[in-house]
């Protein structure tokens, strides 16, 4: 001991003078830690969490501390991205739809092998000749996976607005998606009736998520008139081309204050990665994995291609070089 009480000590490699007669417990705190959630090797022995507050710490210890990290010091803030819509927060970005399987239970394996935590529906008219017919519900339990109304097939603002109205009666709901369409050869979004209808649904408190072309222009005044995603086509609807036009989608990107989903198009794993990678914060799918020749394995695919392309826009991609640039240096070449 010194002169002047304290003794020298080394902590995680690093010298330090301490106040003499500390408990190892007492020196934890006084380095800002909780002596219950560390562990302390003390000369090479380590020491037993229930006697820290009685361990004397000596002249010439040697100590590591070291904290429990529950599985490694990335894992947390990777598994903590996750995005928020009309104030939902998901953790799945993988939207997926509910038509064109073969039925109810290969629709619902494959919303469990892709991880998705919505689902959209089409409302559509109950069976009345049958209203013991098989539905969604039966398969996909809206308790636990959010159901996400949609206007497919609408081609004007009143039937996509009316379809609207019919679904919160039904189930309460105001997060919907809405797509008006303006043909149906192409399926492409008619903007005008899609921008009058989001103006009406926001007015009567829906909160509408929506379909439209790849316009940066358009997606903005749709976010100004109440949309609270902006969901822009890769390409036509069912067509599996991929997206198109990657330039105009990352500038919906940049410019939205809303998330902002890819919606159509997407064919292969690889598209949905690319979506992710534009810094979308989803993307929405029905036909790619339902045609499918194997849906289940699809969704699957679809499931690790968009958590790739997450993990690599948040990890920033290398510049593009117009020349070849060496990984190792040519200097000293024998």
């Amino acid at each position: 001991m010194h002169s002047d009480g304290t003794v020298s000590i080394r902590v995680n490699g690093e010298h330090k003078r301490i106040t003499a007669g500390l408990t190892l417990a007492q020196l934890a705190s006084e380095l800002g830690l909780m002596p219950e959630k560390v562990a302390v090797e003390r000369n090479l022995e380590v020491v037993p969490r229930s006697t820290l507050g009685e361990i004397i710490v000596e002249d010439g210890d040697e100590l590591e501390i070291v904290h429990f990290v529950g599985g490694g010091d990335h894992a947390g803030p990777l598994a903590d991205d996750s995005w928020t819509v009309a104030g939902k927060t998901f953790r799945s970005r993988l939207i997926v739809g509910t038509g064109k399987y073969k039925d109810f239970e290969q629709n619902a394996a494959a919303v469990a092998a892709s991880g998705a935590e919505i689902v959209t529906v089409a409302v559509r008219r109950v069976n009345v000749s049958d209203p013991k017919a098989p539905m969604l519900t039966d398969y996909i339990d809206p308790k636990k996976i959010t159901y996400l109304p949609n206007t497919a097939g609408c081609f004007d603002a009143e039937s996509a607005i009316r379809t609207l109205r019919l679904a919160r009666e039904a189930g309460g709901w105001e997060l919907v998606k809405l797509e008006v369409l303006g043909e149906a050869r192409t399926l492409y979004p008619d903007m005008v009736e899609t921008l009058r209808a989001t103006e009406v649904l926001a007015k009567e408190g829906f909160k509408p998520m929506v379909y439209c072309v790849d316009d940066p222009i358009a997606a903005k005044r749709l976010e100004d008139a109440g949309a609270v995603a902006i969901m822009p086509l890769g390409a036509p609807i069912g067509s599996g081309l991929g997206i198109q036009n990657q330039v105009t989608i990352r500038l919906i990107v940049e410019g939205a204050k809303v998330p902002v989903l890819v919606d159509a198009g997407v064919g292969s794993a690889s598209d949905a990665a690319v979506a992710m990678e534009l810094g979308c914060d989803g993307v929405l799918m029905n036909t790619a994995i339902a045609e499918a020749k194997d849906p289940i394995l699809m969704a699957a695919a679809m499931k690790a291609a968009v958590e790739a392309g997450r993990l690599s826009y948040r990890a920033g991609r290398m510049a593009k070089r117009r020349y070849a640039d060496p990984s190792s240096p040519l200097a000293g070449l024998i």
